[in-house]
């Protein structure tokens, strides 16, 4: 077998976060190795917003012109496949191994950047999928404004049902919260949302009803239609990372705890994007975290990683 290609640094993922992360390290003239298997969580989403100078791009166009741009540069190696594995190569650094339709990816890097985002889980509707992108949608910040004062759904079965539905409350005054008899809601929480104007249904859903145009109402398990013409859903979130060897400090949620650098707890490793605390957040503020942590794998990398190990451990 050929000894691996050896790299300053490998990124694995090329959402916003990871592809502006690999876009400043090859600036810094660094040895890049980007990796991703192309299965982003907004990979349903037409249009993305709030991205200064590309307001309205699709997703897969901004990932797209993402990669020719670190692409173009010939420190830069972009390859599509999936890691497997992530290991202290016994040298200091790290041996990053992952396939791609049966042909294997293996090198080594002295610091690894951990930008895989998230994977979504949504309540058990059978037509969400159907209007998810589209007609309902996860973020509000980044596509409130296009469904503002119409008459909105917000599907939430977790704990955090109250702030969000107020956050969403802003962009119309005809919103009803659906909590599918799961989401717990106390008399303080439905005070403060009847307080806002927002009705609350705690009925089981069956399903989303629309047609090719979108959606059109919200059936309720007793047969109940309330005419609604898109909405948001609350997806729960897991983080992915049995690929990675070495144990990593986590929170509650599973997101890997960072520094405001982008530092996990092992020297040599760094998580950005939605990876880390607080979870999902807007493309431009992904990459902006991105380019931060770009300029601390690069400083690291100039002061000797050896004496960063020694200061965590």
């Amino acid at each position: 077998m050929s000894e691996p290609e050896q790299y300053d640094v490998a990124v694995i993922g090329a959402g916003p976060a990871g592809l502006s992360a690999a876009l400043n390290l090859v600036r810094a003239t660094r040895r890049v190795l980007l990796l991703d298997a192309n299965r982003p969580r907004n990979a349903a989403t037409l249009r993305s917003h709030g991205f200064l100078t590309r307001d309205g791009i699709s997703p897969l166009e901004l990932r797209r012109l993402g990669r020719e741009e670190v692409d173009q540069y010939p420190e830069a190696t972009v390859t599509q496949a999936l890691v497997d594995d992530v290991t202290p190569d016994g040298q200091g650094g790290f041996r990053v191994r992952g396939s791609w339709r049966g042909t294997e990816v293996s090198a080594t890097a002295r610091a690894v950047v951990i930008a895989t985002g998230l994977r979504e889980e949504f309540p058990a509707l059978p037509s969400l999928r159907a209007f998810y992108g589209t007609s309902v949608h996860s973020c509000v910040e980044c596509d409130g404004y296009d469904k503002a004062g119409q008459p909105l759904a917000f599907v939430c079965e977790t704990a955090d049902v109250v702030d969000r539905a107020l956050l969403i409350a802003a962009w119309t005054d005809d919103l009803v919260v659906y909590t599918n008899g799961v989401a717990p809601l106390d008399d303080d929480g439905r005070a403060r949302l009847r307080r806002a104007g927002v009705r609350v249904d705690e009925r089981p859903v069956a399903d989303l009803e629309g047609d090719r145009s979108g959606m059109t109402g919200v059936r309720l398990a007793d047969g109940h239609v309330e005419p609604r013409t898109g909405g948001f859903v609350r997806p729960t979130w897991h983080v992915d990372l049995d690929w990675v060897s070495v144990p990593l400090d986590r929170d509650a949620d599973g997101l890997v705890v960072v520094d405001r650098a982008g530092r996990t707890s092992v020297a040599g490793l760094y998580a950005v994007g939605d990876v880390t605390p607080p979870g999902p957040e807007q493309l431009i503020v992904a990459a902006g975290h991105g380019a931060v942590t770009a300029a601390a794998v690069h400083r690291d990398l100039v002061g000797g990683l050896d004496a960063l190990r020694d200061h965590v451990q």
